[in-house]
């Protein structure tokens, strides 16, 4: 992936190194099990944070990563792109591109939902509007789920600003109010649904950002592909427990993830996105 002279962002956090004043939430094995199920994910533990209470540090000022730090230029970077595509798509659509803060963090973060463990992967807060990532991350996947490489980082990213699309669309507000009227299951269905879409916003991204940057190099599309398959519920859930159990599917299986990316990196067309009417997904 061509990124080293891209625009970098200057919506970044950089928490590294800070902690929060209080404990995390939740605890026991339980809760353990979920963050892990959640870090394999890769997705959104929202709705499980939103079920704790917040608990606030110090008030602090978070500083910009320093200028020699190439992992943070990297996700600043990325971050960049994003506001880029999606500010011009906001556009398109009549509208004004409202960019997320992204914060860098190590180990344990407050956020708007609650206070995170690192261990339950990146993340996207709703009523904070912020993305939440350690950037260790990243070695999981390549050691634990054999996805490395930058672009399929950048899908990551990518991925959860997808949400971050959704929130201010009003989609995120419309599936979680859906969910509360509805059985367990349906309400996973609802989750894939909205997982998948986020899927083919990062596919979206990827292709308008091409177009105008020419970021993508040769094997880049096929990480990002590799990535979106690794993290699967059937695939994670087989893994773990050497069978997969579709009603408790909260993000997709392998297949349903990288054909949604696809469909986004094929068209670069939002509406080519809408999950929540496709009859097959």
């Amino acid at each position: 992936m061509r990124w080293e002279f891209g625009r970098r962002s200057t919506n970044i956090e950089d928490r590294r190194g800070m902690r929060p004043s209080r404990g995390v939430v939740g605890g026991g094995l339980g809760a353990l099990l979920l963050a892990l199920l959640v870090a394999l994910l890769g997705g959104d533990p929202s709705m499980v944070l939103n079920q704790s209470p917040v608990y606030e540090g110090p008030a602090q000022v978070a500083p910009t990563p320093p200028q020699d730090d190439k992992a943070a230029a990297f996700v600043s970077t990325v971050l960049g792109y994003t506001e880029d595509t999606w500010s011009q798509i906001f556009r398109e659509k009549g509208s004004k591109y409202v960019e997320p803060k992204l914060v860098l963090f190590s180990g344990v973060v407050n956020s708007g939902c609650g206070t995170a463990q690192a261990s339950m992967g990146p993340f996207y807060c709703p009523l904070d509007q912020k993305v939440y990532l350690d950037m260790s991350f990243y070695n999981d996947m390549q050691r634990r789920l054999g996805a490395g490489g930058d672009f399929a980082y950048a899908y990551v990213i990518a991925h959860e600003v997808g949400h971050h699309v959704q929130n201010l669309l009003g989609i995120s507000d419309q599936v979680q109010s859906a969910q509360r009227r509805v059985s367990k299951t349906q309400a996973n269905q609802l989750s894939v649904r909205l997982e998948l879409q986020a899927d083919c916003f990062a596919g979206v991204w990827a292709n308008r950002t091409h177009q105008a940057q020419q970021i993508l190099e040769k094997g880049d599309v096929e990480e990002a592909l590799n990535a979106a398959a690794a993290i699967g519920d059937d695939r994670l859930q087989k893994q773990a427990q050497g069978y997969a159990v579709p009603d408790s599917f909260t993000h997709g299986t392998s297949a349903q993830r990288v054909r949604w990316f696809t469909q986004g990196i094929k068209t670069g067309d939002v509406n080519q996105c809408n999950t929540f009417e496709a009859t097959t997904l």
